[in-house]
């Protein structure tokens, strides 16, 4: 089916035009003129695909809305007036594939590359970057690449039986009922609303001329839905707003907009049918329907694809997609290794939260993980066949997350360990504690020195904070730093470091520890390791970055509760969907990390450029 898009390109001469594919749901909704994140660019890209395609791309600049929830105030004792920035954010990389399996199946999703570009991070997450970018006309056209090889799949003879519920009345022409009944299922998925009559009458008379002129029906279906699935409104998460009757001048977000929220937290995808109908049938907004439609997301076996997404970003793992030792150094360390280094964490992760609920502390002190072949070497464990679940011995220096390769080597540089580096990060990433960047005069001539006197990293960095401009940031990052020195930049066991004996003791924040096993305990009892991880999971869920002057209250609420529960990782994630503070949405904007004249720039540019050559 690949050549009959490329004829569709050369032969469709639909004139019904499918610009701004779907609009937003009718109704009153508030729009902030002050809204600056996420400006939706449907930039026109020049391409050799349909020309419905190109006429997706012309939609412009979308002004976006967002808005509140919360017929009632669900979390006991939750602060009064709790509420969330108005968001527009676009979809990651990894939601677009998610959704593209769960409407299409998984080996359409995994044969197309996720066409999303990279995100800022904000606020240590990149889910927070993604509120304050949109898409260039070359991004665009990236997706739309993927959305043809979407498209074109989904048609071709090895899926459209069972993907196409319907079959046409002749393989050669237009047949409209058929072409309804498939472009309104999935624009109600893919849109995460149901499509107006109006526009999804236009899709189906744009796929019927398509296929009459190509004399094919599958052809003429698959033009329009390569143009749907790369639509700009459907890659960008837009909250809509509408008046709150419980709560006179506030508003809340419609019940799709709710849906797609608790959807992109708990799932990283789109909703399902059974949460659409939830939102619907108005039962989300109903204090039982929407415990009941929490409570069905968290039973789901789809909640591990949520919260693997989240630790994935809160860990900022996306560096192992660019990470690499040094082979000279650390010949056992290939790139099979490191990406199945990023994967025993996020196992070790999902089994101890999710599966085994347990608490979210004890992460860092749990002996229990898994184990690949291609560990068993760095670990210097018997070789196993496949993932394998593995509890490394009480005398093992292995326990918790900080002794996990992942760690280790993310946080080292490609030929040797690094105390500070390791030090920074779990302050970073487990404490949310920012550690300034080094003044740009430092000398690093003494830690790079040879000098055989200095040959411990303790030594060496004793030195160096000699600097005073240097000693402040050493003191905070380096004594939890130094305590991980048992391990070198790849991850594997060691007692010395050329010939000298390692001095692990250490200190976190006051607390005195011996050895990784003391830090580990240490951190699982630091009071900022939980409030971390609410902040992030808030951060996360509500799209954004957050103002510490406006949500201190409910993080310290949230904060409150999730120790109430014992620090597990469902009752926290329900807590903050079922809060009036998740779907409640203040009218201000977060400041943009991009601004939205750079988007709106490429925007023009790209336009200019499709106008000036229309074929």
């Amino acid at each position: 089916m690949k050549g009959l898009l490329g004829q569709t390109t050369r032969c469709c001469k639909a004139r019904s035009s499918v610009q701004d594919i779907v609009a937003l749901p009718t109704k009153k909704a508030i729009v902030s003129e002050n809204m600056t994140p996420s400006t939706l660019s449907a930039a026109p890209a020049r391409t050799s695909r349909s020309r419905v395609g190109r006429r997706v791309l012309r939609a412009g600049i979308v002004t976006c809305v967002a808005a509140a929830l919360a017929s009632c105030s669900f979390g006991t004792g939750e602060p009064e007036n709790s509420s969330s920035p108005l968001r527009v954010r676009l979809m990651t990389g990894k939601q677009y594939s998610l959704t593209v399996a769960h409407i299409f199946g998984a080996d359409i999703a995994d044969s197309v590359p996720a066409p999303l570009p990279p995100l800022p991070r904000v606020d240590g997450l990149l889910a927070a970057g993604a509120a304050s970018i949109g898409l260039t006309s070359d991004q665009l056209q990236q997706v739309q690449q993927a959305a043809a090889a979407v498209a074109t799949q989904v048609v071709d003879e090895e899926h459209r039986d069972f993907l196409i519920p319907c079959k046409p009345a002749s393989l050669e022409a237009a047949d409209a009922d058929c072409a309804r009944m498939f472009l309104g299922q999935v624009g109600r998925l893919w849109y995460r609303h149901p499509l107006e009559e109006a526009k999804l009458a236009q899709l189906v008379q744009t796929a019927g001329e398509s296929a009459d002129q190509l004399q094919d029906f599958y052809a003429g279906l698959a033009s329009v839905l390569e143009g749907m699935l790369f639509n700009p409104r459907a890659m960008h998460i837009i909250d809509v707003a509408e008046p709150d009757p419980q709560h006179a001048g506030e508003y809340r977000l419609d019940a799709y907009s709710l849906a797609s929220r608790l959807s992109f937290f708990l799932w990283n995808a789109a909703p399902d049918d059974e949460l659409l109908r939830s939102a619907e049938s108005g039962e989300l907004h109903t204090r039982k329907g929407l415990e009941r439609a929490v409570d069905r997301m968290l039973a789901s076996a789809r909640i591990k694809d949520g919260v693997r997404a989240f630790f994935d970003d809160m860990l900022d793992f996306t560096k192992f997609d660019s990470l690499a030792k040094d082979p000279l150094a650390y010949p056992a360390v290939t790139g099979a290794t490191l990406a199945d280094a990023r994967e025993q964490t996020l196992r070790t992760i999902v089994d101890h939260l999710v599966t085994k609920h347990e608490d979210y502390r004890a992460l860092f002190t749990t002996r229990n993980t898994f184990m690949s072949m291609n560990l068993a070497v760095i670990y210097g464990v018997p070789t196993v066949n496949g993932w394998v679940p593995y509890e490394f011995p009480e005398d093992s220096p292995r326990a918790g997350l900080l002794t996990q390769v992942s760690f280790l080597a993310e946080h080292s540089h490609p030929v040797r360990s690094s105390p500070t580096l390791r030090g920074k990060a779990l302050r970073e990433l487990f404490l949310c504690q920012v550690v300034p960047p080094p003044p740009p005069d430092v000398d690093f001539s003494l830690l790079e020195d040879a000098d055989e006197s200095l040959r411990t990293a303790r030594e060496r960095l004793a030195v160096h904070a000699s600097n005073a401009s240097c000693a402040g940031c050493h003191l905070i990052t380096d004594p939890m730093g130094l305590a991980l020195e048992n391990f070198d930049g790849a991850g594997h066991f060691r007692e010395t470091e050329r010939g000298a004996a390692l001095d692990t003791s250490g200190n976190l924040d006051g607390a005195q520890f011996d050895g990784v096993e003391g830090l580990g305990q240490a951190l699982h009892d630091h009071p900022g390791l939980p409030s971390c991880l609410v902040t992030r999971v808030y951060g996360y869920g509500t799209g954004g970055p957050l103002s510490m002057g406006k949500d201190r209250e409910i993080l310290a609420h949230f904060a409150a509760r999730f120790e109430k529960a014992g620090y597990r990782l469902p009752e926290l994630l329900r807590e903050i969907a079922l809060s009036r503070a998740f779907s409640a949405v203040r009218p201000g904007a977060q400041p943009a990390a991009t601004p939205a004249s750079t988007i709106v720039d490429a925007t023009r540019a790209g336009a200019e450029q499709s106008a000036s050559n229309p074929g």
